[in-house]
Order: C-alpha cells, then sequence, then structure tokens
C-alpha cells in the first residue's frame, strides 16, 4: 500500500481499529500492540512495545508478543485483517488447552500464523528461528503442539471466510469498502 497499513482507513478508521473492535470483548486481560514506531499508536490508549529484536519482520512481532504477555498465551492478530470474527476468536480460545502450543486455522491447508493463538511456549523455538535468521512463521510449528482448524471448524463462525482476508493492496482495499457496504 505504500504506507503504514495500519493506519489505512476503510469505513471513515484505520485498519487497526476495526481489528481492536472485533477482537475487544474476548475476555482477554490485556489488549497490546507490538510496534516499531509507538507514537503512532498512542491514541489508542494501549500499551505497546517495540520489537525485542528488530528487523525480525512478523515472527520477531510474535516472540515480543509473547515475551511481554502477561498471561501464558497470546492470541496474535495483523493489524491489516478488518473482518476478525470474535465468535471464531472464542472458539479458538476455547480450543487452547494444556496439553497444546499453538491453536492456528487454515486456508487451503496453509495456516494463518497472523491469526493465531500461541502459548509461552513458544518462546525458545522461536527465538532459535529469529537467530538462524529464519523468520517464516510457521518454519517453528513442527516443534510444537498444534492444533489445525480446517475451513470446516471455522465455516459455523465465518462461512464466507472473510475474517482470514488482510489488505495489501489498494484493489482489496476497494473489495473491503464494497464488502463493508454489502448488507450481512
Amino acid at each position: 500500500m505504500g504506507r503504514d497499513k495500519a493506519f489505512v482507513e476503510l469505513a471513515g478508521k484505520p485498519l487497526i481499529e476495526h481489528a481492536l473492535e472485533r477482537s475487544a470483548d474476548l475476555g482477554q486481560t490485556e489488549t497490546i500492540i507490538i510496534a516499531n514506531k509507538p507514537a503512532q499508536y498512542r491514541h489508542l490508549g494501549l500499551p505497546m512495545y517495540r520489537d525485542v529484536l528488530p528487523g525480525k519482520g512478523s515472527l520477531g512481532g510474535i516472540y515480543t508478543a509473547l515475551v511481554k504477555a502477561k498471561r501464558p498465551h497470546a492470541l496474535v492478530l495483523a493489524c491489516d485483517m478488518p473482518f476478525v470474527n470474535a465468535d471464531l476468536l472464542r472458539f479458538m480460545i476455547a480450543q487452547m488447552d494444556n496439553e497444546l502450543d499453538i491453536v492456528v486455522p487454515t486456508v487451503d491447508a496453509y495456516p494463518q500464523g497472523l491469526h493465531a493463538i500461541y502459548k509461552k511456549t513458544c518462546i525458545k523455538p522461536i527465538a532459535e528461528q529469529l537467530a538462524a535468521d529464519r523468520l517464516k512463521i510457521i518454519r517453528f510449528y513442527d516443534q510444537m503442539r498444534v492444533r489445525y482448524l480446517d475451513e470446516t471448524d471455522c465455516a459455523p463462525f465465518d462461512p464466507d471466510g472473510r475474517c482470514f482476508t488482510n489488505l495489501n493492496t489498494p484493489a482489496e482495499l476497494a473489495e473491503a469498502e464494497r464488502l463493508l457496504g454489502a448488507p450481512r
């Protein structure tokens, strides 16, 4: 998009505000933002942290969220997902138990790593990936106990599969505007 996607406007408000509003009432004890330019996010009134290991992309952001989270696990969401579905997120949270390290939905069998729940047990394997500069999010999953949710698991909550839509281009933004204007 040529700029920080968090602040790209959709239906009159920044993308990050859509994600925050849709995930605001999940029973969480904290909501934190991982941002390397925290002054831009100050108006949101949430705790913010810079990447613990700068320059490590999304995996570095997940690592920072886990290190800074006060709870034993963290729900990680990308800021450019305006159709996040609170009912699906509640379902995902209900799946997390002592036997799992990650709960992650899949689309066409590909894990949605920026729409997932990670337990702090992931910190060490992620740190190893970051140290080796292997930044693909799902690369460490084979070391973890993962509950993959496929399309049939998610369909009762999100039959159109919109919740995993992230916006990367002006055309995708225009389609999201059209979808928000359409009756649901």
